[in-house]
């Protein structure tokens, strides 16, 4: 008989009931199959011993679900990007230092390390001074494929060693842009930018050598050419197909390329007008190459996006999802190449599809709840593995039949468990007001019901084309539902998983469709007696926060406002954006003034929590400062009080993510709502006193 302890006043019931523990929750990410299909890796973040920082680890699960898992790497600097050789030996980045390295290398950029197959040590088989990422291997020759970020004047190795050297030891951080754009999410590009290397792992000179791959430079004209580019290597080593920014005025547009990886000569593969490509991945046989490829937006029709072959040898495209009303994740070929499977939005969730490359028939695999990612599928064609995730559990290994529709997919033993809820997640729908279905996930605290209905907080997605379909460690409604409120998790208009018309109906329009589909996705909610129509609050980040910032100026009904990493300003915001010039292809000057909420603000009575990070370059801090003191100056009473608040974080982006920022953000959040909605006494968190 097992021995347990006993629960005691200290001990949460769950971990949403204590911010620590939350944090503390390891999480799963990313998935990586061996060529022979006798192991699975995954990793695996954990708090740092201070709590600061997560650090990941890679670890080794059974695609047999037989034995548990079994942690491969351990270092304080983490590891990830793993990927496999054909004789079952992992690579792997980080930036641990290399026993056989000198004093002063640079500790913070990552190494390529290789794990053997039969065990052992691991140790360092490339390097480059500016770091090295994005491993792919090719699955017949072994020929490894990295991306490096590298000075534009660099030529060799010893080029790029001295040029950063100097600006290091002259303390230089200036960059001079010749090109837009010149920022990206959170940090800024150049003066280095992206280059890929190839090379295969070879013998040393001697038997004290350790084996090691040569880099060599298949792109030295490369530019700006593959910041974000995702790329993949031909079976037999001899190609890379790759997404290539191509200069346009103000921008980018992206196109496919191929580049041979003996001479580095490289040719246009696939360039479409109006139209872009991502996700590229060659076929079993290396004739034909699987993309999505996007139709860019204008301001009267939104993006779409389409599953797509091209021809290796002449770059004939043949689109396999024209028809089909639903936009395809990255592709992944079963072995024999009869077939491709990929995941998709699609109500609510994000099932695993597979389509038939000869007849374009498309089938559903997964019949639940959740939404799947990371797919790979074992040597024989019969399975696939994934990450299965929803509101019910954070990301977990899981294995299914490569061909079976409908199916149920089945856990393996996974490194986290899943951690125990707080309430329980059903659906609510509603009518919207042009008589369209608006479908939300609904996350309940135990014991609400008719005589003890929860307050409701409406959380409102970002994207704007996103959906409530996955885990969140950013916004996680547990930590809430353990606070006693209901969370109400809708997909108005823009949604993506419900058909190209349901996007199209708050295209151009986002005051109008999104704003009254969430009015209507409330209205169903707080119908229920289990939910307390009067107490409210509304909350959302980036195209959350902008619904959120227009939900303040254009009704009343709420108690409450958290607006995060939100848009105010739309004429402001357009031109100062990373990517200004996907934002003028979306909405005119006319478009952006009748959808800004900053024209509202005069309307706006609601207590407002204003968050935001100052190295937010999607949404600029721009649009913070300026919320905070147009609201701020309208709402100050003579004795200088007012009802809003504004949580600034200097060292943190669009998402908060250290651990411990992550923390204050819910208790702020938390203490706003306990004060506006609740009726409790105002209480500043501890450590912002």
């Amino acid at each position: 008989m097992t021995e347990t302890t006993p629960e005691t006043p200290d001990t949460p019931p769950t971990p949403f009931h204590d911010l620590d523990a939350y944090v503390a929750l390891p999480r799963t990410g990313g998935l990586t199959l061996s060529p022979d299909g006798t192991r699975l890796v995954t990793a695996v973040s954990t708090l740092n011993p201070d709590s600061t920082k997560y650090v990941t680890a890679l670890w080794d699960v059974d695609p047999a679900g037989e034995r548990p898992a079994r942690r491969l790497t351990r270092s304080a600097k983490g590891e990830s990007g793993a990927a496999f050789l054909p004789d079952g030996s992992l690579l792997f980045g980080s930036a641990r230092p290399d026993p056989a390295g000198s004093e002063d290398a640079d500790d913070s950029v990552p190494l390529l390390w290789l794990l053997p197959a039969g065990g052992g040590e691991a140790r360092v088989v490339a390097k480059r001074p500016g770091g090295v990422g994005g491993v792919v291997v090719a699955r017949e020759s072994g020929t490894v494929v990295v991306a490096s970020s590298t000075f534009p004047s660099s030529t060799d190795l010893e080029s790029e060693e001295k040029r950063r050297k100097e600006r290091k030891e002259k303390k230089v951080n200036a960059i001079l842009h010749e090109r837009y754009p010149v920022r990206y999410w959170d940090h800024d590009l150049g003066p280095d930018a992206p280059r890929l290397f190839a090379g295969t792992l070879r013998d040393g000179e001697s038997p004290l050598d350790d084996p090691a791959v040569e880099l060599r430079d298949l792109t030295p004209d490369a530019g700006r050419s593959l910041d974000s580019a995702g790329y993949d290597v031909s079976p037999d080593g001899g190609t890379v197909v790759s997404v290539w920014n191509k200069p346009e005025r103000g921008g980018f547009r992206q196109v496919l390329v191929v580049i041979d990886v003996a001479t580095g000569e490289r040719r246009v593969l696939a360039d479409v007008d109006d139209h872009e490509f991502e996700a590229p991945r060659f076929s079993p046989d290396g004739a034909t190459v699987a993309a999505v490829q996007g139709k860019r937006s204008t301001p009267t029709e939104p993006v779409d996006q389409e599953l797509v072959l091209v021809t290796l040898a002449d770059g004939a495209i043949r689109s396999l999802t024209a028809d089909w009303d639903r936009w395809p994740g990255a592709p992944v070929w079963t072995p024999d190449g009869t077939a491709i499977l990929f995941s998709a939005d699609d109500d609510g969730r994000a099932p695993v599809f597979r389509i038939d490359v000869a007849s374009g028939e498309i089938t559903k695999l997964t019949a639940d709840d959740y939404a799947y990612s990371d797919l790979v599928v074992s040597p024989d064609g019969r399975t696939v593995y994934a990450l299965r995730t929803s509101y019910l559990e954070p990301p977990r290994p899981v294995r299914l039949s490569a061909t079976e529709a409908g199916q149920q997919s089945s856990p393996l033993p996974a490194p986290a468990p899943v951690p125990e809820l707080p309430g329980t997640l059903t659906e609510v729908e509603a009518t919207a007001t042009d008589g369209v279905r608006v479908r939300s996930w609904l996350a309940l605290p135990e014991g609400a019901s008719a005589t003890s209905p929860a307050p409701l907080l409406l959380w409102i997605h970002g994207g704007p084309l996103g959906s409530w379909n996955a885990w969140s460690w950013r916004w996680n409604p547990w930590l809430a539902v353990a606070q006693g409120y209901a969370v109400l998790l809708p997909d108005p208009a823009l949604s993506t998983g419900y058909g190209l018309d349901y996007v199209r109906r708050g295209w151009g329009a986002w005051g109008k469709a999104p704003f009254t589909d969430l009015m209507a996705a409330t209205d169903a909610a707080v119908a229920r007696d289990d939910i307390d129509e009067t107490r409210t609050a509304a909350m959302g980040g980036s195209f959350g926060g902008y619904m959120a910032n227009w939900v303040a100026g254009n009704t009343d009904r709420f108690d409450a406002i958290v607006t995060h990493a939100s848009l105010w300003a739309l004429d402001q915001f357009g031109p100062t954006t990373d990517a200004a010039f996907y934002w003028v292809k979306e909405m005119t000057a006319e478009m952006a003034a009748a959808n800004s909420p900053h024209h509202h603000v005069d309307s706006i009575t609601t207590p407002m929590l204003v968050i935001h990070g100052d190295r937010d370059y999607r949404v600029p801090i721009g649009e913070a400062l300026r919320l905070w003191f147009e609201i701020a100056s309208r709402a100050e009473a003579e004795d200088g009080e007012i009802p809003h608040k504004f949580l600034y974080f200097p060292d943190e982006n669009h998402w908060i993510l250290t651990p411990q920022h992550a923390k204050v953000w819910y208790q702020t959040v938390f203490a706003f709502l306990a004060h506006q909605v609740l009726g409790k006494d105002w209480e500043t968190p501890a450590i912002l006193t």
